[in-house]
């Protein structure tokens, strides 16, 4: 089995080399929403009883308006994660995987760890008869490289030619619901989409996601993951804030990045990529200030593919801009 990977969001592991409670830190190294929708008020029985089906229905009606996946009803999952982990059992085993990159790691590394040789790629043309299975983040985590509609599709039709499967993963696409190609997967049987409901809302702790899929995947995936996957809570919750009024969050997201962007520019670091929730920047020291922000109790993303790369999440709030701000003026900038 390849190495765990070293995601963002180890605040635990952070604080136990540099100190501080993990309450304490100011956490920049994930793509998640930092200001969480309010919960709704969900029935009390969400929590007394297991997942009734009507409760699944209602999740999955709201998610089928929410993506606009028109007659699709997307499954619901507890975590993307959890069905990138099944992969495997989905891809050709005689054939490679293509994923392009660089992307979210535990794509290349659970496709490895079941023995399935792993392309990296870069442009649409890369793509071969050799590969069962492809993956495309899009938009992309960390670099933001977005491809348009028409590429994906196109895409998944010159993957079909040969039996391949076209894995999109829009985990943060919320921010421009026109560029998803959820709508489309009715049309396209060996297209399949991964949503995250955690990133937008802010609530990444409910663990869970959405896959949309034709029913012969979305059946396999449901059997893999077996009865009661994912909680009745997050199920209520989900469909009432994808049922509700998302245009003050949308708002709340675009004022939190433009104030990160204007702190970056101001620091004269180099932003070379990132979506609503994230910037990434370039720096001959990300290191160096990935260290420097540690011990000021704030913590980022480095990439260890990319020693030049430092990505930074949205803070919560003018007073944490503050606090990153004057952590960036006592390395200089």
């Amino acid at each position: 089995m390849p190495n765990p990977i070293t995601h963002g969001g180890g605040i635990s592991e952070a604080a136990a080399r540099f100190g501080g409670r993990p309450e304490d830190w100011l956490d920049l190294s994930t793509g998640i929403n930092p200001c969480p929708a309010a919960l709704p008020e969900i029935d009390a029985r969400a929590w007394h009883r297991l997942p009734d089906r009507h409760v699944e229905e209602a999740a999955r009606a709201a998610a089928s308006r929410y993506y606009r996946t028109g007659g699709l009803m997307p499954l619901p999952v507890p975590g993307t994660q959890a069905v990138i982990q099944l992969l495997p059992r989905i891809a050709d085993p005689g054939k490679r995987a293509a994923i392009f990159a660089p992307t979210y790691g535990e794509y290349a590394r659970v496709l490895r760890a079941a023995g399935i040789a792993v392309d990296t790629v870069g442009y649409a043309d890369d793509l071969q008869a050799a590969h069962g299975l492809s993956v495309i983040v899009n938009p992309n985590n960390p670099t933001g490289r977005f491809f348009p509609p028409d590429e994906i599709l196109a895409m998944a039709e010159a993957m079909r030619t040969h039996r391949g499967l076209l894995v999109v993963d829009e985990a943060f696409g919320d921010l421009e619901p026109a560029a998803s190609v959820a709508g489309h997967v009715a049309a396209h049987d060996n297209l399949i989409v991964f949503r995250s409901f955690g990133k937008f809302f802010g609530l990444a702790g409910l663990r869970l996601g959405f896959v949309v899929a034709n029913r012969p995947i979305e059946e396999a995936l449901r059997n893999w993951l077996g009865p009661w996957a994912v909680s009745g809570p997050a199920l209520a919750i989900s469909a009432k804030l994808m049922e509700g009024d998302t245009n003050r969050i949308k708002a709340g997201i675009a004022e939190r990045k433009a104030a990160l962007d204007a702190l970056l520019f101001g620091a004269g670091l180099h932003i070379v990529g990132g979506t609503g929730l994230f910037a990434l920047v370039d720096h001959e020291r990300a290191h160096d200030i990935h260290t420097a922000l540690c011990e000021a109790h704030i913590l980022t993303r480095k990439f260890d593919y990319a020693p030049r790369w430092l990505r930074i999440g949205l803070s919560p709030n003018p007073a944490s801009d503050r606090r990153l701000a004057e952590a960036f003026n006592r390395m200089g900038f």
